[in-house]
């Protein structure tokens, strides 16, 4: 199985900072794979550096076997890595069908309406709100919608920075099966960053463990979930006696 995007040795800075440091990656095409660590611990800025939000001081990424380091964000989205930020930021004042089109911003093709109506086939519950603005859908229906303009473009590649943030138990498990059938469906390649380990590793077919800036742990999710590293910090199941202990100390799990 090729690799569809390959990440070497990525470091990234804010100011003096350094937010990433020596990252490597693999995305193989047509699998989904989960990306995990707490707040603060990189994971959001390896996809901007990814989609071109930010420059990093050293390393490569490459995609489809070129090299797209650094480009701007409107290119790397023309190439169809599509980027669905943190905090979904769909346009507010526009209506549920002008955000979707905006998705295919770059097309110059005659397929768009018959794109729109396959992304309401996904998302039926938008089609309630079509001409309602963005700014009146509830939180999970505007993550919906962000899946859905970012579908809009086509992709090969779509990163999801976050999509259960804020949401109930309910709508994340519905957001789960959307993400399944994109990729079992449309062959699409997922880059799933997430906090709620559970719902990335239930998705993904691979993963990764950030800690402050590094990759300490990778494997196939089937086999993460075995692991008491993650059991233990990650899935709720930390038994008293680890309380207070260093995380990954236990066992060397890192490369």
């Amino acid at each position: 199985m090729s690799n569809l995007l390959e990440i070497r040795n990525l470091e990234a800075y804010y100011g003096p900072v350094m937010a990433i440091r020596g990252v490597s990656m693999e995305i193989p095409e047509g699998q989904v794979v989960s990306l995990l660590g707490a707040n603060g611990a990189g994971k959001t800025t390896v996809l901007k550096t990814i989609s071109g939000a930010m420059v990093p001081q050293k390393g490569t990424v490459s995609y489809q076997g070129r090299l797209i380091t650094g480009r701007d964000p409107d290119w790397v989205a023309r190439q169809g890595i599509a980027h669905v930020p943190e905090g979904r930021e769909v346009f507010p004042f526009l209506s549920v069908d002008e955000n979707l089109k905006m998705g295919a911003f770059s097309r110059r093709d005659r397929e768009i309406n018959a794109d729109l109506e396959r992304v309401y086939d996904y998302f039926p519950i938008l089609k309630s709100f079509t001409k309602s603005q963005a700014v009146n859908l509830s939180g999970g229906q505007q993550q919906m919608l962000a899946i859905g303009r970012a579908l809009m473009l086509r992709p090969t590649l779509m990163i999801l920075d976050e999509p259960s943030l804020g949401l109930s138990p309910l709508l994340v498990q519905e957001i789960s099966e959307i993400i399944k059938r994109l990729n079992a469906e449309e062959g699409l390649t997922v880059l799933l960053v997430e906090q709620n380990a559970k719902m990335a590793l239930d998705l993904g077919d691979y993963g990764y463990v950030m800690e402050v800036g590094r990759i300490v742990m990778e494997d196939s999710c089937a086999r993460l979930k075995e692991a008491t590293d993650i059991q233990e910090f990650y899935l709720g199941m930390k038994d008293q006696g680890v309380r207070g202990r260093r995380r990954w100390k236990q066992r060397k799990t890192w490369r």
